[in-house]
């Protein structure tokens, strides 16, 4: 077991004294563990529905967002669909951000092949990690072995990648659409959770940090935390924390406060893997990213990935559901602020001027 020292507080942060030390699971040099300071910053740029760096058109059958359920029946996630070259949206993104991000985010359906063209050019496009999202199946199939042969095959093809990765399966296991259907439950949850990592186990496969991601409401809800496999089944604790469409205006820190309140209790790292400022909240978008950044300088808090798309709108009307900060010139100078900042480049790579 890898083992990170009591960290310090640095920066804003919230009630430091009661972080716990942080420890994880993974294999430490051959799988992701966390940055001793700060916190490294990521995005989910989609290679095909926008933003506009893409050149690539627009299919039909790419309408699914991150925030469905994706998958068991084949349906595609957001990037599941490849575009020619999936490296030309995330690399847009990064001139505008002035760096090179740490982790980049990838969805695949359940029974997506992995790798496909665009993972193979992100995990080979240099030392990104990459956060990858794979969707569930009904998880009493799971636990009865019907989908082992599946999961044996992602298994042996993640540690054939060499690469060190995220592993987020099943995010946002508490929402009660999902409870309804493939979930069923939060012990069937974690006894499929458990069954995947003895396969992975089995199959040996080190270079994977296993990332438990419901989402921030359930926290408010007290829906989520019955979803928690345990400190010795999870590296990462994460959430989704976009403020939600039934908001004018919430602050970063409010949506997040539940969730810290239980993630102080458990001695792990944090990643905050969805989060996005929406387009309704107009010429308050930047002051809302600078306060985010206070916020998420949390000693805990090791990773934030930014959600920059606008596939979870419900028609074109929908600002409060779209995240792309492209075109928005006050808000892309917020966010490369925010992912400038020293605490959040802790490799410290190199910074350009953005734009």
């Amino acid at each position: 077991m890898a083992v990170v020292g009591a960290l310090v507080g640095a920066g804003c942060s919230n009630d430091t004294a009661a972080t716990p030390e942080i420890t994880v699971t993974a294999r430490a040099g051959v799988a992701p563990t966390p940055p001793a300071q700060g916190a490294y910053f990521g995005a989910w740029v989609p290679p095909l529905l926008g933003p506009a760096y893409a050149t690539q058109t627009k299919s039909p059958s790419a309408k699914a967002s991150p925030s469905t359920s994706g998958s068991a029946s084949g349906s595609p996630e957001p990037g599941e669909l490849e575009a020619k070259d999936g490296m030309t949206a995330l690399t847009g993104f990064e001139r505008d951000l002035g760096r090179r991000v740490d982790i980049v985010q990838s969805y695949i359906g359940w029974k997506t092949e992995f790798p496909r063209k665009v993972d193979t050019a992100l995990l080979e496009g240099g030392a990104r990690t990459m956060l990858l999202t794979w969707s569930g199946a009904d998880t009493r199939e799971i636990v009865t072995g019907k989908h082992d042969a599946l999961i044996r095959e992602r298994a042996r093809a993640i540690k054939a990648t060499g690469k060190p990765i995220f592993l987020r399966w099943q995010r946002d296991m508490d929402k009660a659409s999902l409870r309804n259907t493939k979930i069923h439950s939060a012990g069937d949850f974690v006894a499929a959770w458990k069954h995947l990592r003895a396969i992975f186990k089995r199959e040996k496969v080190d270079n994977v940090a296993w990332v438990w991601c419901p989402t921030a409401r359930g926290f408010t809800s007290r829906a989520a935390p019955p979803f928690y496999p345990g400190d010795d089944q999870v590296d990462w604790i994460c959430v989704d924390a976009q403020p939600g469409g039934d908001f004018e205006y919430r602050d970063m820190s409010e949506t997040l406060k539940m969730f810290m309140e239980w993630a102080r209790e458990h001695p792990k790292p944090v990643m905050v893997a969805e989060f996005g400022v929406p387009q309704s909240y107009g010429t308050r978008r930047a002051e809302w990213l600078r306060k985010a950044a206070q916020t998420l300088q949390n000693p805990q808090i090791k990773a934030v990935v930014y959600f920059n798309s606008n596939e979870q709108a419900l028609e074109p009307r929908d600002r409060r559901r779209k995240f792309e900060v492209t075109g928005d010139r006050a808000a892309v100078s917020a966010l490369r602020e925010f992912a400038t900042t020293p605490y959040f480049n802790p490799r410290n790579l190199p910074v350009t001027s953005g734009g």
